[in-house]
């Protein structure tokens, strides 16, 4: 049976409108011990009938149940929202994202329909009172039919919610829908990007959330945190001694993390125009990468221990000059009708960070995202510096390169100078190549939200965004976000299936990355 939280002062203040607050164990575990806990577990989404939830969340939820991680007599998952729909209306909903995986219809597969069951719909309103006493009620109407599992009762809230309404919610959910203090166990929530527009709007909701919950309890979910390339970087770089000498400015000439979509809007162009590629792509994923890539070894693998070493990443970047920034729009992006005709929102950035310390003065990192471009996928390429009195120099086609291509078809690897095959003595690019889809053709990668929903379940905070660390990610991009939204730097416009503009990549030359011509990495077929 897992420990019962600890007996200490319950935090009984209050938010803006002085009520009170049903009071609980505010003493969170943060490490992983959570995970062998025994008891009820109540997992609540809230904006069940919207897309994140049916595309994403209950998705994530279906597989880890599939996968044996959510027990049926211990798990119930209630949906709320303010649409009036019943239990089975958000049932049918949802049926049609879940795969079985066994060969049989999405729609009738038997695992598909165990896990349905589990699903039970609660509407409300996010900034009433009402429809939180209702879900609290229907929440503890489950626990108490588990009470003779004598465990602890445990209670995660998703937020599949726009940001705008995080306060009044987590407002209802502090005053209503707590754990109870004689229960043990936790109320965890999770909270989706954006975090705010720019630092003020950040720290605000920092601040208003951070009335509420103890940073223990609060998961900011960024899913790219959540791959299996994203995460096998810290094993990749400090469990192989291959790296750890290469790791530096003496070898490196220059790094790029690059996402990139071949289709625009699709029809989120209001909401994108409201923040831009920038805010909604390179802020946060983006630079989340940057932290793993270039991170010192953290003291141990405890969640604590690698997020300080991601924030000191964050603080030795210097301030962006608009120098070293390429802004670019499709073409068309302004018929979409909920798109302003005025719009000074980039589709396309290349930003260079730069890095104040030690290992890293003087190598760029290249930040690249963009829409409507000529290809999709999101990658980290390491250039390495030539090679010193190189002999082959005149023979050769390009530089040495690493690259981690988190997607589609995940793989690793290396680009070499090599011997062409034959009797002359010519060089040739080639590689060293490690693709999941052939290396590890039984497995089945997991999507990053099952992932990060079951470190939220076991306490795991290492792949969640921490407060002091949000906040000097917003330290970087906030004065270059003015600086656009002011309309004093604009975008350049480029074709839609183009690389974007021809700027960007005269920006990477300045940086000093030499693109190989000719050569094409081709993922290999199973």
């Amino acid at each position: 049976m897992g420990s019962r939280a600890p007996a200490i002062t319950m935090r009984n203040d209050s938010f803006s409108d002085g009520d009170s607050v049903r009071g609980e164990p505010l003493s969170e575990k943060t490490e992983t011990e959570n995970a062998s806990e025994i008891g009820c577990l109540s997992v609540i989404v809230l904006g069940a009938s919207g897309d994140l939830a049916k595309k994403k969340t209950f998705p994530a939820l279906f597989n880890l149940f599939k996968q044996g991680f959510l027990q049926q007599n211990e798990v119930h998952i209630f949906g709320y929202a303010r649409t009036k729909l019943s239990d089975d209306d958000l049932r049918n909903r949802i049926r049609g994202y879940l795969k079985s995986g066994n060969g049989d219809s999405s729609a009738t597969s038997e695992v598909v329909t165990k896990f349905l069951m589990m699903i039970k719909y609660v509407s409300g309103s996010y900034d009433d009172e009402s429809g939180f006493v209702h879900l609290d009620k229907e929440i503890s109407e489950h626990e108490i039919s588990r009470k003779s599992n004598q465990g602890s009762s445990r209670r995660l809230f998703y937020l599949a919610l726009p940001p705008s309404v995080y306060p009044p919610v987590c407002k209802m959910i502090r005053h209503f829908c707590m754990n109870r203090a004689d229960q043990g166990g936790w109320t965890r929530i999770v909270v989706e990007k954006p975090f705010g527009k720019d630092l003020a709007s950040s720290e605000q909701l920092s601040s208003q959330l951070g009335q509420l919950f103890e940073e223990p309890q609060i998961y900011r979910i960024d899913h790219y945190l959540g791959k299996e390339l994203v995460q096998n970087l810290l094993v990749l770089r400090f469990a192989n001694r291959l790296f750890m000498p290469l790791w530096n400015r003496d070898n490196i000439s220059n790094i790029q993390i690059v996402f990139r979509e071949d289709f625009g809007t699709e029809g989120r162009g209001g909401y994108f125009d409201e923040y831009g590629i920038i805010r909604d792509i390179i802020q946060n994923h983006l630079l989340q990468i940057l932290c793993l890539v270039a991170m010192e070894k953290p003291v141990s693998l405890k969640p604590e221990h690698i997020r300080d070493e991601k924030v000191k990443v964050l603080r030795a970047v210097t301030p962006i000059e608009d120098d070293d920034v390429v802004l670019g729009q499709y073409e068309g992006y302004k018929d979409d009708p909920t798109v302003s005709k005025n719009s000074n929102t980039p589709t396309f950035a290349t930003v260079i960070l730069r890095l104040h310390n030690e290992r890293w003065e003087g190598v760029p990192f290249i930040l690249k995202a963009g829409k409507a471009l000529n290809s999709r996928k999101a990658e980290i390429r390491v250039q390495f510096k030539d090679v010193p009195g190189d002999i082959f120099k005149s023979k050769k086609q390009g530089r040495n390169e690493f690259v981690i291509r988190l997607q589609p078809s995940e793989a690793m690897y290396m680009k070499l100078t090599v011997k062409r095959p034959g009797l002359e003595m010519s060089t040739i690019l080639s590689e060293l190549d490690l693709s999941y889809g052939q290396r590890y053709q039984e497995v089945v990668i997991p999507e990053a939200y099952e992932r990060l929903i079951l470190d939220t379940i076991r306490g795991d905070q290492q792949h969640f965004v921490r407060r002091d660390e949000l906040k000097a990610a917003w330290e970087i991009f906030t004065p270059l976000l003015h600086r656009i939204d002011d309309g004093e730097i604009k975008p350049i416009p480029y074709k839609v299936g183009s690389r974007g503009p021809d700027e960007a990549d005269n920006l990477l030359k300045k940086a000093g990355y030499v693109q190989t011509h000719g050569y094409i990495w081709i993922p290999p077929t199973l």
